[in-house]
C-alpha cells in the first residue's frame, strides 16, 4: 500500500494557502485592513522646529492637548526634535 502522508501534507499546506489568501482579497475588497490598525493622522498646518524648541512649548504656542499633538505627531520622540524638523500643528487623528 502506497504512502500518502507527503500528498496529503502538501494539500494541506494548499488548501490553507489559498484560505489565507482569499480571506485577506475579502478585507482588501471590504476595506477592513486600516479598520483594523487605526486611522492614519491628517494633517492641515505643519511648523518648523527651531532652536531651542521642544514639544511642550510648541504645543502651548499652538494650543494643543497633549493627547491631540501625539495623535497628530504618531512616533514622535520628544526627547530627539532637531532643528528644521516639521511637526504637525493642525488636523485630525
Amino acid at each position: 500500500m502506497a504512502n500518502h502522508k507527503p500528498a496529503l501534507f502538501l494539500s494541506s499546506i494548499l488548501m490553507l494557502s489559498l484560505v489565507l489568501a482569499v480571506s485577506m482579497a475579502e478585507s482588501r475588497i471590504l476595506g477592513l485592513t486600516g479598520s483594523l490598525k487605526g486611522k492614519t493622522p491628517e494633517c492641515d498646518e505643519v511648523f518648523g522646529v527651531g532652536s531651542g524648541d521642544n514639544c511642550f512649548d510648541i504645543t502651548q504656542t499652538f494650543n494643543l492637548t497633549t493627547k491631540l499633538f501625539d495623535s497628530i505627531n504618531p512616533n514622535l520622540n520628544c526627547d530627539a526634535l532637531f532643528v528644521g524638523q516639521w511637526l504637525c500643528v493642525a488636523g485630525s487623528a
